[in-house]
């Protein structure tokens, strides 16, 4: 490969195609140079654009033709001087390297030439300013042909929206709702600043079924995304990474309620919370004596009871979705000495089956966790990390003690995560403990005395309410 510079060309009067050396050389023509094409003179030259010096200016220098220059006037203003006798195309670029113009002006020499038809110098006092000046002819000189400034590019946008309690963690918004109401986008933000909001939605947890020795209420659905990337441990693995693009639009939110206490002739289920396109499933209620649990976005424990069948686990992350949103209940014990509930699901695990011994309730399923950045101003419960918290634990099973029974009986924890206990007088009826609110914790199932006579019905606890958080970055 060669480099060609070509002065003068006289082909012969018959040549009706000259050939300047081979396939990939470099062939320069000089500035101003004049090319006839059937009598049709047309100037070539350096005329539409320049090659830029990467090396800032920080004082003043005569320019050259064909090349531009960025121009940092933080510390003082200076001069940059155009290049005398110029040729029509000769070609200068200048641009505003640190925004600085109009602190310390750009002043553009003329150098003997006009500028725009004057015989004055140009100030360049605009930050974010860039020129191009070509060189035309003596009369108007030097012309601009081409001026632009950043602000003409695009422009980060991020996304705006009101609706919930409003909190601020960093370059982040955080809505959160504890009832319904609805998120509003005013602006849907580009791509050069935000597009996507993360989500944070956790349905009603379930409570048990009026009676007595019930399974524990399974957890809402528990359904998050992190497309921000907030680091592990602190985010849970349930997390999926892609957030919703938003739209300037009104998006209704829905809190699923929890499940209510003491329904006599079904599991008492928690409602499904919204936000956009996701949707949590309430918690599946937990069945009483030798009843199955209800399904749901966790499923509720099964009932313990004296003689077969036991009651089963309900089955969790009903209706499907992935990352699954929840875990099933656990299954009921029997007698004679396994006669406890099985505990709720939780988000992040099952719920435990009653416990070896004597009539002991199984504890809930552990629910899953938040960022401390996330989950800002919320109720959720308190995590192991700092600041971390914890959603949709599952309710602890009730149990079965006192006379006839083998001894005292021992109710089941609730998951982490706002599960509410089973019981906790199992040596007499003992009603469950609600599910926190605002966690989607499942409710803990209601204990009893013991086998043999009538014992009128105990409310299982009722299941915690769920929560809608919306977190996206707006600076």
């Amino acid at each position: 490969m060669s480099e060609i510079k070509v002065n003068k060309i006289s082909p012969k009067q018959s040549c009706t195609q000259l050939t300047l050396g081979d396939s990939g050389d470099t062939i320069i023509i000089p500035a101003g140079a004049t090319i006839t094409n059937n009598g049709t003179a047309t100037g070539f030259g350096a005329t539409g654009a320049v090659n830029w010096d990467t090396t800032k200016k920080t004082t003043g220098f005569t320019a050259v033709s064909g090349v531009g220059y960025f121009c940092d006037t933080t510390s003082s203003a200076f001069t940059v001087t155009l290049p005398a006798t110029p040729s029509a195309g000769a070609i200068v670029a200048v641009a505003d390297y640190a925004n600085t113009f109009a602190t310390n002006n750009l002043t553009v020499g003329r150098n003997g030439s006009n500028i725009g038809g004057a015989a004055i110098n140009a100030t360049l006092s605009t930050n974010g300013l860039s020129v191009t000046f070509v060189y035309v002819d003596a009369t108007q000189g030097w012309i601009v042909t081409d001026s632009g400034n950043r602000s003409d590019l695009p422009q980060a946008q991020f996304v705006a929206a009101t609706g919930g309690t409003i909190t601020t963690c960093g370059n982040f918004k955080v809505h959160t709702f504890t009832g319904p109401g609805t998120f509003t986008v005013t602006n849907a933000g580009n791509p050069f600043g935000s597009t996507t909001v993360d989500y944070l939605v956790v349905a009603g947890g379930g409570s048990g079924t009026l009676g007595n020795n019930s399974g524990g209420g399974g957890a809402g659905g528990f359904r998050l995304s992190n497309s921000y990337s907030l680091p592990a441990p602190t985010t849970s693995p349930l997390a999926t990474p892609t957030g919703i693009t938003v739209t300037a639009t009104a998006y209704p939110i829905t809190v699923g309620a929890g499940g209510t206490s003491g329904s006599p002739a079904a599991c008492a289920s928690g409602t499904g919370s919204v936000f956009s396109t996701i949707t949590s499933a309430g918690g599946g209620g937990g069945g009483t004596a030798g009843v199955n649990g209800a399904s749901g976005g966790s499923g509720g424990g099964g009932g313990g009871e004296r003689a077969a069948p036991a009651g089963i686990g309900g089955a969790g992350n009903t209706p499907p979705v992935s990352p699954p949103q929840g875990n099933t209940g656990g299954t009921g014990g029997l007698a004679p000495t396994l006669r406890g509930s099985g505990g709720g699901g939780g988000a992040g695990a099952i719920g435990n089956p009653d416990q070896p011994g004597i009539s002991a309730g199984g504890p809930g399923g552990v629910g899953s966790f938040v960022s401390p950045s996330f989950a800002v101003a919320c109720a959720g419960t308190p995590g192991p990390a700092p600041g971390v918290r914890y959603f949709a634990g599952g309710g602890g099973g009730g149990t079965e003690g006192g006379p006839g029974s083998g001894g005292a009986g021992t109710n089941g924890s609730g998951g982490a995560g706002g599960g509410g206990g089973g019981g906790p007088n199992p040596t007499s009826p003992g009603a469950g403990i609600a599910g926190t609110i605002n966690t989607g914790g499942g409710g803990g199932g209601a204990s009893r005395q013991g086998p043999g006579a009538s014992i009128p019905g105990v409310a299982s606890g009722a299941g915690g309410s769920g929560i809608v958080i919306i977190r996206y970055k707006f600076q």
